[in-house]
């Protein structure tokens, strides 16, 4: 991989990881849970279920900036840039099934989440790589 695609793939990553969380997000409003729960079960992956909610809402915050920024990269690597949105979302789910389906049931908070809305934002990110990747000059 070169240094083009690195970066393009980190700045796709940085702006899908910042934008795909709305439809979780818009769900738990919609249905009464607090928007950080998400975070907070991502901050299990750096600290104890137990820990403070701020601490585990940082954690969260620095564990999906550092998952986002990875995928990123990989996708990056891997998506064509003809219709990078479609293979991004299809990628998307594919990632949903490895961090959520396989990894994520390790982590309690993780599978206490509602799917449905965690398996969107993760269609939602792919998407936004695609969508990114697609308009940068680097070319697979």
């Amino acid at each position: 991989m070169d240094a083009s695609t690195f970066r393009a793939g980190l700045r796709a990553g940085a702006v899908a990881g910042v934008l795909s969380g709305f439809p979780s997000t818009a769900h738990a409003v919609a249905t009464g849970r607090s928007p950080l729960d998400s975070v907070r079960a991502a901050g299990t992956l750096l600290l104890p279920p137990d820990a403070r909610p701020g601490a585990l809402a940082a954690g969260g915050v620095l564990a999906h900036g550092a998952i986002s920024l990875g995928w990123g990269v990989v996708l990056a690597a891997l998506l064509p840039r003809r219709h990078a949105v479609l293979w991004g979302a299809v990628a998307g789910l594919a990632v949903a099934g490895l961090d959520l389906g396989v990894l994520g049931r390790r982590w309690r908070r993780i599978r206490a989440l509602p799917v449905v809305p965690q398996v969107a934002d993760h269609v939602s990110y792919g998407a936004l790589v695609g969508f990114v990747l697609s308009r940068t000059g680097t070319r697979r």
